[in-house]
């Protein structure tokens, strides 16, 4: 009897015992094919035993064989199937992945080595950075404002100093120290001065010359007043002047000192007015003395022969004309000029420490003889000097030049002796190493005064003594 003709009463699949042995489903995952085979017991690479027909727990209920069943599986290398109502094995069941080309899918695999080296060094960056950030915030300085913070007061004290020191000193003079403005007809410039008796100003010459011709002056004193003034008489070959202002307001005449008392090595103080500054002091000692200075234009036919007093007390342009005093405070020079890189003198180039002033002896004397007469006598010995010479000392000239004789016969040179070609090696006891020098050091000297002179005429050395005169002809006065 086929199942299709058994009655429906009877026994039934249902009524059959339950299968002794249920297979187990475990969870889909890559160990899945090993614990399915662990679980049947077979071996993965051994042969499979051929699908059995259905028998005992698995069998047709009617007992039939299953090569004649209709309802047996065609395939018999198949399981069984799972029963209908299995259930999963828990979290992540199910089947394995099926890759298109039928293989299992690779394992999942973790970051290269050239990852994790760049992540490193970009972890290594963060943390530099970070500790660098914590230690400017940790080390860094606040603005440095307090509002409790407070420095101490001024000491107490005044303004007062000992008279021989330089302040002291200079407390006393700047009131007679003057600072002048002159304009002429196409130029103007400013220079220094100092008041002395009877309210006269001493200065250069260069600094009013300007004003010669038509120009004005005016003085400026230490009190900042002003006032207009004019040229009482000058001399060029001194490079000195004397000026009269309309007033003076009072101001202190400065005292005259003896520039013959002046050592080498004395401290001395240059006041002036250096580039307008008015009131400008500065200080320095006598680096020299007798320091012969051509000063003056270079086409100027009467320049100014200076015998000088050589100080490194800064002296600049505006300075000319102010006083050189010593530690009492007396006037021992009139700064007159400069010397500059070029080895050239000049009063319009800064100060390189090598500054040169009239000797005051000289200045009383040329300003004494301008107040009393309008001109300064110029003194000489009478003599003509040979140019071209470049030996031992002065040699006087062998012939007449310019209608002149070498020598002139009445003159103080020739009274003494000297004869042209004769050759003067000291002044004084002063060696003379050229003409420049000769003509400073005779011009620097009083009329009527008496000098030694040492000669040499034919190999032999000879003395003579002279009394220096005046020239006869007036120097130029003003306009």
């Amino acid at each position: 009897m086929t199942d299709e003709t058994r009655p429906a009463d009877g026994r039934t699949p249902s009524d059959l015992a339950e299968p002794q042995g249920r297979p187990d489903f475990l969870p889909a995952h890559d160990g899945w094919e090993s614990a399915r085979t662990e679980q049947l017991g077979w071996d993965r690479d051994e042969q499979l035993p051929p699908a059995q027909p259905y028998g005992t727990g698995w069998g047709d209920p009617s007992g039939r064989s299953a090569a004649n069943d209709t309802a047996m599986f065609g395939a018999t290398d198949q399981g069984p199937p799972p029963p209908t109502q299995a259930v999963g094995m828990g979290h992540g069941w199910g089947p394995p992945p099926t890759p298109a080309d039928g293989g299992f899918a690779p394992a999942r695999r973790g970051p290269s080595t050239g990852v994790l080296v760049a992540l490193a060094v970009v972890i290594a960056l963060l943390a530099s950075l970070m500790g660098s950030v914590g230690t400017y915030l940790l080390t860094r300085q606040s603005s440095g404002t307090d509002p409790s913070y407070s420095l101490d007061p001024a000491p107490s004290g005044n303004t007062s100093r000992a008279p021989d020191t330089i302040a002291g000193v200079a407390s006393r003079v700047l009131p007679s120290v003057v600072s002048l403005e002159v304009e002429g007809s196409a130029d103007a410039g400013t220079g220094s001065g100092f008041l002395i008796k009877g309210g006269y100003v001493v200065t250069n010459n260069h600094v009013v010359a300007l004003a010669a011709q038509g120009g004005a002056i005016k003085i400026v004193f230490n009190n900042r007043k002003s006032t207009n003034a004019r040229i009482v008489g000058r001399d060029p070959g001194s490079d000195l002047a004397v000026v009269k202002p309309d007033q003076t307001f009072g101001t202190p005449e400065i005292k005259l000192g003896n520039s013959d008392q002046v050592v080498v090595g004395d401290p001395v103080i240059a006041i002036g007015s250096p580039l307008g500054l008015t009131g400008t002091v500065t200080t320095g000692i006598v680096s020299s003395l007798n320091r012969p200075v051509v000063a003056g234009e270079d086409n100027d036919p009467d320049p100014a022969y200076i015998s000088a007093i050589q100080t490194d007390a800064a002296i600049n342009p505006g300075n000319s004309g102010g006083p050189l005093v010593n530690t009492r405070g007396e006037v021992v020079g009139v700064n007159s000029a400069i010397a500059t890189l070029s080895r050239a003198v000049s009063s319009q180039s800064g100060s390189i420490g090598l500054g040169f002033a009239i000797p005051i002896n000289q200045a009383r004397r040329v300003a004494q003889e301008i107040v009393t007469t309008g001109s300064a006598k110029r003194v000489k010995i009478g003599i003509m000097v040979d140019s071209g010479y470049r030996g031992e000392g002065v040699r006087i000239a062998s012939q007449p030049a310019q209608g002149r004789q070498p020598v002139e016969a009445d003159g103080p040179a020739g009274k003494a002796g000297l004869k042209a070609g004769d050759i003067i090696l000291e002044i004084d006891g002063l060696r003379i190493q050229d003409s420049t020098e000769l003509i400073s050091l005779i011009r620097s000297k009083d009329p009527n005064s008496k000098i030694s002179i040492k000669y040499k005429r034919g190999g032999e050395e000879r003395m003579a003594s002279l009394v220096v005169t005046a020239e006869k002809e007036p120097t130029p006065k003003p306009s």
